[in-house]
Formats: structure tokens, C-alpha cells, sequence
């Protein structure tokens, strides 16, 4: 019992998708009861429940019951419960009213002088002297019969969302991983554009000047001007520091969803300042492949819990 309590707690601590499914069902000598559980994506938790009249004083508790196992997803909630015992009708006597009406026949048969022929048959058809009621539902003893269906559906929809949620954070880190590699393309060509524009410059100005002395200092703060308009180290940075921070996110326990879509809006206005400062082709073309794989990720996000 322990270990299933402990396997029940480190699946509420891993990553979850909040797509998921669960089915489970209780039979007893009295009833059976089905409970199925399935969820797509929701900012927050929205619970939607279809489940017979007679259990209707039940919802409050089966709300309860299902935020212990969920924080967020539009979760569709489907309860059927099959009586067994057909008749839950009792016959009720109501002896006062009998008597009532025994009373004032009898009076007017001395009033009217008329014959008292009621007979039992006659009076039992008088309204509300017999009556059918069912019974009174035992409402702590149907809540256990529908507690463990319930729990059961839970556990087998936290089961599926964990093997979903394992199988996007894979996909994520890969993700994250190609990011990384992009991110390194830029560092490493930023220092080759500033060169190949200190080359264009020279040969400008060679062509201008001619065989004229060529101030060196001159080209080189140009350079330098150059290399400051279109510097992205602060970008790079930050985006390194991003992916890292989103592959730790991916490893705590809960509630991750909000956290990692911030990351990923924070990531794409450091791809977005890469591409305005850019004035390569190429460093162009890989921040709109960053801007591509970030928003990719964005979606994958969005399937997390």
C-alpha cells in the first residue's frame, strides 16, 4: 500500500501533458458505476461533468476529488451509474387520513341518510391514503461506491498525461538543443561579418583615394561603429541563459506550463533583436530559424501541464 502511495506521488511529480484519459468501473451487488476522464488544453482547469440527476449532490466532492490529480486542462467528466436494484419504490399508509375520511363518510351517512357501502378496496383508491415513494438514497454509501471508480480514472489519466508529458519533454530538449547549435552559428559568424565589412571598407577606400596615404585609425573606428550597430553578444547571452533555464524548468516537479511559455516569449524577442540588428544574410537566415524553432516550442508548450 505504502509503495502504491509513493508511485502515486512521483507520478504527480513529473511532467504532464494535459492531454490524457482514464477509464474505470466499480461493480457491486447494487450498481455499476463508470467513470471516464478525458482532457484537451486550457489555460487554467475547466472541468465539465455529465453524470445521472441522483448524483447530483455529489458534484461538489468529485471537484475536490479531481483537483488532487489535475492543476490545469478543459477536462470532460463522464459518470454512469446502472441500479441493479430495480425497485426502490416503498408503499406508504397514510392511517390519519383514512380515519379522516371514515369520519365524515360516517357523517354524511347520518346527515343523508344514506348507506355506507366503502368498502377497503374502495378506500385505499382515495387520494394520498396509499402512496409509492422511493426510498432515501444513503448518500455516504453511494459516495464510496463512486469514491474508488473515480480515484482508479484519475490515476490511469495521471498515468497517460506522464507518458505524454515524458515523450514532449524529449522532444523539447532536442528542440532546445538545435537552438543551442543555431546560437553558436551566430557568435561564430558575427566576427566574420565585422571582418569581411572592415575588408569592403579598406578596398572603398582604396578605390577612392587611390594611391593616397589611407588612415588606418580612421578605418578602424568605423570599424568599430560597425561592430557595435550590429553587436549581438547581449542577445546570444541571454538566449544561451534562456535555454539553460528552460531545460531546468523541464526538470522540476509541476506547474512548469507558465513558466516555460514566459521562456519561450523572453527567447523570441532576443531572436527578434538578432534579426533587426543583422546585416548578413546569413546570420539573418539563422534568426529566422531560431524565430521558427522557438515557435515551435511555444506549441509544445502549450500541451504541458
Amino acid at each position: 500500500m505504502q509503495n502504491a502511495e509513493d508511485d502515486c506521488r512521483e507520478r504527480k511529480n513529473m511532467i504532464k501533458s494535459m492531454t490524457g484519459f482514464g477509464r474505470a468501473e466499480a461493480v457491486t451487488a447494487e450498481r455499476k458505476i463508470t467513470v471516464e476522464l478525458k482532457s484537451v488544453n486550457h489555460r487554467y482547469l475547466d472541468l465539465n461533468m455529465k453524470m445521472p440527476r441522483k448524483l447530483s449532490f455529489l458534484e461538489g466532492n468529485i471537484r475536490s476529488l479531481l483537483k488532487e490529480y489535475m492543476q490545469r486542462g478543459k477536462v470532460d467528466v463522464f459518470i454512469t451509474c446502472e441500479d441493479y436494484v430495480q425497485n426502490r419504490m416503498t408503499l406508504k399508509y397514510n392511517r390519519e387520513l383514512a380515519g379522516e375520511y371514515l369520519k365524515y363518510l360516517k357523517e354524511m351517512e347520518e346527515e343523508f341518510g344514506l348507506e355506507n357501502d366503502v368498502r377497503v378496496s374502495a378506500l385505499s383508491r382515495y387520494p394520498e391514503v396509499l402512496t409509492m415513494e422511493e426510498q432515501s438514497v444513503d448518500e455516504e454509501e453511494l459516495w464510496e461506491s463512486l469514491e474508488l471508480p473515480l480515484r482508479e480514472a484519475c490515476e490511469k489519466f495521471v498515468e497517460a498525461r506522464v507518458r505524454e508529458g515524458e515523450h514532449l519533454k524529449k522532444d523539447l530538449l532536442e528542440k532546445l538543443k538545435g537552438l543551442d547549435e543555431k546560437v553558436t552559428q551566430v557568435q561564430e559568424r558575427s566576427p566574420e561579418v565585422v571582418q569581411a565589412y572592415r575588408e569592403k571598407l579598406e578596398a572603398k577606400v582604396h578605390e577612392l583615394l587611390e594611391d593616397s596615404q589611407i588612415d588606418d585609425s580612421r578605418i578602424a573606428a568605423e570599424v568599430v561603429l560597425f561592430s557595435d550597430k550590429i553587436c549581438n553578444d547581449e542577445e546570444t547571452v541571454r538566449l544561451r541563459s534562456h535555454i539553460s533555464g528552460m531545460e531546468k524548468i523541464l526538470n522540476e516537479k509541476e506547474g512548469i506550463g507558465r513558466k516555460l511559455d514566459f521562456m519561450a516569449q523572453e527567447m523570441n524577442r532576443e531572436a527578434n533583436t538578432i534579426l533587426s540588428k543583422s546585416s548578413d544574410l546569413t546570420v539573418s537566415n539563422i534568426a529566422i530559424d531560431l524565430k521558427t524553432e522557438i515557435e515551435k516550442i511555444r506549441e509544445q508548450i502549450q500541451n504541458i501541464e
